[in-house]
């Protein structure tokens, strides 16, 4: 300790025993392996505090796993660099996020990508899509092995942003004040959806869509504004008391239990000039919070859901799972939406192509050239 050694230079000058000279040798030895000197962790700068809003309610277990993860990061930087997180609505709406961390109102959001293909059209293929990659395993490969985190890089970078990682999270839900059985019966119905692609397809299905923040769905529900809403998967939405209000959740069948967003993926995103405040060797432990919060969250939202289905039943609420043949009907729309954002920008087209290579793959093998055409038949051109 710095007290001590000052205290002994005073008196004799310490012996400098073997053991001691190796281990000061191997600290060095890490540090400059890692690509910092070691004098840098011995004398780090002043802390570095990050406001961080996150689209989370607070009282739901995602909100609870976000500030595990603030945690984790002051933890893992021994509190030199601090995340100060905020729930949904704390600092600006959550459809107010991209802007103000744009602007550098405050410095970082943990939030879904799928709210922003209005601002980042590549946006919408940073999440899932209906009837496109559907496994969790999948995203994390196109992220990692095939791209994505550069195309999501590049796509941030161009609005003052730095986007640091994908958040794996769950499969969304649609409750619903009314029974919805058959494709059919989506026709007419108002119902929340996040927008976008998403928003697109129902709308080509007869559904009036309706664009709402997670703190209004609730409300909307209990008003009757809406018939029914998507928002997350179970836990969440149980914290959220939907299981009070729409006694009826609607699934896709085992092999599709969600139709529109099977990995509703979340990532944090951060001022771009803040983030090149960070030292690097602190944006690495930053980037690998984030990986280990992604999978924190996940597993903890998966086992919760199992909890929070039985939860849903003791309120008398009914899951109603479609048919394959519904599933069929939603699934022709598809490709020419795909195909309509992709159009929208380069960058989201790179991203489309890339997906659609990766899902027309022998490994995966969810498409073929015969199935990129429109509801007429026609081939897509793109």
């Amino acid at each position: 300790m710095p007290g001590r050694d000052k205290q002994e230079t005073t008196s004799a000058k310490p012996k400098t025993s073997r053991r001691n000279f190796l281990k000061a040798a191997a600290v060095a030895g890490a540090a400059g392996a890692m690509g910092f000197p070691a004098v840098m962790r011995a004398h780090a700068a002043e802390t570095i505090k990050i406001k961080i809003q996150t689209a989370w309610d607070a009282g739901t277990l995602g909100f609870t796993k976000f500030k595990e993860f603030c945690q984790m990061v002051g933890d893992m930087t021994e509190n030199k660099v601090v995340f100060e997180g905020f729930p949904a609505g704390a600092i600006v709406g959550t459809f107010e996020m991209f802007d103000a961390v744009k602007a550098g109102v405050f410095d970082a959001m943990h939030c879904f990508d799928v709210y922003w293909p209005g601002k980042i059209p590549a946006a919408t293929f940073l999440s899932s899509y209906p009837f496109g990659m559907d496994r969790p395993d999948q995203w994390e490969t196109w992220y990692r092995a095939l791209g994505g985190i550069d195309i999501a890089r590049q796509a941030y970078g161009e609005h003052n942003m730095y986007w640091i990682g994908p958040i794996q999270h769950d499969d969304n839900l649609i409750h619903s004040k009314v029974p919805i059985r058959s494709f059919e019966d989506f026709k007419g119905k108002k119902i929340r959806y996040p927008g976008g692609i998403i928003a697109d397809i129902y709308r080509a299905a007869g559904v009036s869509t309706v664009l709402l923040p997670g703190g209004e769905v609730y409300p909307a529900l209990e008003k009757g504004v809406i018939d029914g809403a998507d928002f997350v998967g179970a836990a969440i939405n149980y914290n959220l008391g939907f299981g009070e209000i729409a006694k009826y959740i609607i699934m896709g069948p085992p092999s599709t239990p969600c139709l529109h967003q099977p990995v509703d993926l979340m990532s944090i995103s951060i001022n771009t000039n803040v983030w090149n405040k960070i030292p690097k060797h602190f944006q690495q432990l930053i980037e690998a919070a984030v990986y280990k919060h992604s999978y924190d969250q996940y597993t903890a939202v998966q086992a919760a859901d199992i909890v929070a289905f039985d939860k849903f039943k003791a309120q008398g609420v009914e899951v109603i799972r479609l048919k394959e043949e519904d599933i069929a009907k939603f699934r022709k729309f598809a490709p020419e939406m795909w195909v309509k954002w992709a159009k929208k920008h380069p960058l989201a087209m790179k991203a489309f192509k890339s997906q659609l290579d990766y899902m027309k793959s022998v490994k995966v093998g969810y498409v073929t050239d015969a199935d990129m055409v429109d509801v007429n038949g026609k081939k897509l051109e793109f």
